[in-house]
C-alpha cells in the first residue's frame, strides 16, 4: 500500500522571512488597527473623566482631537490645587506650569476648587497668589485646607483677606466654603454676604480668631438658605441662633460647635440661654447639632447644666463623672456620644442612665474609662438593637462577679441581635 501524500502545501526552505511574511499576510489577513483619533467626542470625555491629571495630559498628546478634549471645560470644573514644599513633604504638589494654563485657559470654567497646603508659608503664600488671579471665575465651592499645621494663619492678613475677597466679589454664586484655620475677618464676611447672599448653603470657619460673634450673625441675618455651619464656641450667641430660627431663614440641617481650651483657666465659656435652643428646634426640628470638646475638666461648668438639645457628642480630653451625668439628665436627643478618658472610677450609673434617658442613642465609644461587665450588659440591654455602633475598649471592661471577660461578647452579642466583641489595643 501507497503512503497517502500529506495536503499540506511544502515552500522552499531557502524563503526569506520579508517574502514569507507577505505571503503569509495575503493568506491570513489581520483585522485593521482601531483608529484612535476618529473616536467620538462624548467617548473620549467620558474615558479622560476617570483618568487622573497626569494621565490626561499624557494622552491629550495622542492626536489633536483628545488634546481638544483635554481643554473641554467639563474637565476642568472640579480642581484641586496642591501645594507643597519639596524641601519639607514629600507629597506631591501641581507643577507652575499647570497652574498659569489654568489660570490662563480654564479659570473661567472652574466650579468647585480646593487647596490643599503643607505646613510651610510659602504653600499658603502661593494658595494666595493663585486666588487672587481667579478674577473671572464663578467658583461654587471653595475649600482651604491645611494638610498639617494651619499654615494659612501664618500669612499676612491682608494678603490672605484681600485675595479671598477676589473670589467673594467676582464668583457671586458660592455655595459651600470652607475656611477652617483662617485669618478670614468680618469686613471679609461682610463681603461674601454682599455677592453671595441668595446662593451661600454651607460655612465652615472654625478656628477663625479674627471673626468676631457680630461678623457671622451678620452672616446668618443676610444668608436665608444657610442650611450647614460650623464654627467655635466663642462664635456661638443666643442672636445667632434667634437669627437661625427666623422666619425667613431655611430649616437648619447642621451644627458644629468646637469648644476649645489651649491653656486651662485662661478661657470663659457663657452660657447659651436655654429658650435659644429650644427656638432653633423649633424651626428646625430635624438639626443635627455637633460638639467637639477639648477642654480640661475645670472649664466645663458652664455646660449642660440645662437641657441641650445636642445631638452628637465628641470629648477629646478627660470629662468628668459628675458631667456625663449632667449628658444623661439634659441631652435628650443624643444620637452619638464619644469619651476618649474619664478616670479610674466606674461610670455604670452616668451610662445606665444616658441609655434610658437619651431614647435616640445610636452609636457609642469609651477609650480610657472604667464599666463594670454588669454594669455594661444593663446599657445594652436597654439600649437594644438601637445601637448601631458600639466601639469599647477592651481594657474598659471591669470583670465582676456576674460576668467575665470571656462571657460579655456573648451576653452583649445576645442583646445587640448581632455578633459583638470589645475593641482590642494593637501590640506592635
Amino acid at each position: 500500500m501507497k503512503r497517502g501524500r500529506s495536503s499540506l502545501k511544502t515552500f522552499p526552505s531557502h524563503e526569506g522571512p520579508a517574502k514569507r511574511q507577505k505571503r503569509l499576510a495575503t493568506r491570513f489577513p489581520l483585522p485593521p488597527s482601531p483608529d484612535w483619533g476618529n473616536l467620538p467626542h462624548h467617548v473620549v470625555l467620558q474615558i479622560f473623566q476617570h483618568l487622573s491629571l497626569v494621565d490626561r495630559a499624557r494622552a491629550s498628546s495622542v492626536c489633536w482631537r483628545w488634546n481638544d478634549v483635554f481643554h473641554t471645560p467639563d474637565l476642568w470644573r472640579r480642581f484641586e490645587f496642591e501645594l507643597n514644599q519639596p524641601a519639607t513633604s514629600y507629597l506631591r504638589s501641581t507643577h507652575p506650569d499647570l497652574i498659569q494654563q489654568i489660570i490662563k485657559k480654564h479659570a473661567q470654567h472652574l466650579q468647585y476648587v480646593s487647596f490643599k497646603v503643607d505646613s510651610c508659608t510659602e504653600s499658603a503664600e502661593a494658595a494666595c497668589d493663585i486666588l487672587s488671579q481667579l478674577v473671572n471665575c464663578t467658583i461654587k465651592t471653595l475649600g482651604l485646607i491645611s494638610t498639617a499645621r494651619p499654615s494659612f494663619m501664618d500669612v499676612s492678613q491682608a494678603h490672605f483677606v484681600s485675595a479671598l475677597t477676589v473670589v467673594f466679589v467676582n464668583s457671586k454664586s458660592l455655595s459651600s466654603i470652607k475656611i477652617d484655620d483662617t485669618p478670614v475677618d468680618d469686613p471679609s464676611l461682610k463681603v461674601l454676604v454682599a455677592n453671595n447672599s441668595d446662593t451661600l448653603k454651607l460655612l465652615k470657619m472654625s478656628s477663625c480668631p479674627h471673626v468676631s460673634p457680630a461678623g457671622i450673625l451678620c452672616v446668618a441675618d443676610q444668608c436665608h438658605g444657610l442650611r450647614e455651619l460650623a464654627l467655635n464656641y466663642h462664635l456661638l450667641s443666643d442672636e445667632l441662633l434667634l437669627a437661625l430660627s427666623s422666619e425667613k431663614h431655611v430649616h437648619l440641617e447642621h451644627l458644629r460647635i468646637d469648644v476649645v481650651s489651649e491653656n486651662p483657666g485662661q478661657a470663659h465659656f457663657h452660657t447659651i440661654k436655654r429658650s435659644s435652643w429650644d427656638a432653633l428646634v423649633r424651626h428646625s426640628p430635624k438639626v443635627n447639632i455637633v460638639m467637639y470638646f477639648f477642654l480640661y475638666e475645670e472649664e466645663f461648668e458652664p455646660f449642660f447644666c440645662e437641657e441641650t438639645p445636642v445631638t452628637h457628642l465628641y470629648f477629646g480630653r478627660a470629662v468628668s463623672k459628675e458631667m456625663l451625668g449632667r449628658i444623661g439628665l439634659n441631652c435628650p436627643r443624643l444620637v452619638e456620644l464619644v469619651v476618649c478618658a474619664n478616670g479610674l472610677k466606674p461610670l455604670d450609673e452616668e451610662l445606665i442612665r444616658i441609655g434610658e434617658r437619651c431614647k435616640s442613642l445610636t452609636a457609642i465609644g469609651l477609650g480610657e474609662c472604667e464599666v463594670t461587665c454588669s454594669g455594661f450588659v444593663e446599657f445594652v440591654k436597654m439600649c437594644g438593637g438601637r445601637l448601631t455602633q458600639l466601639s469599647i475598649m477592651e481594657e474598659v471592661l471591669t470583670p465582676d462577679n456576674s460576668f467575665n471577660m470571656e462571657q460579655i461578647h456573648s451576653e452583649v452579642s445576645k442583646h445587640l441581635g448581632r455578633i459583638w466583641f470589645p475593641d482590642m489595643m494593637p501590640i506592635w
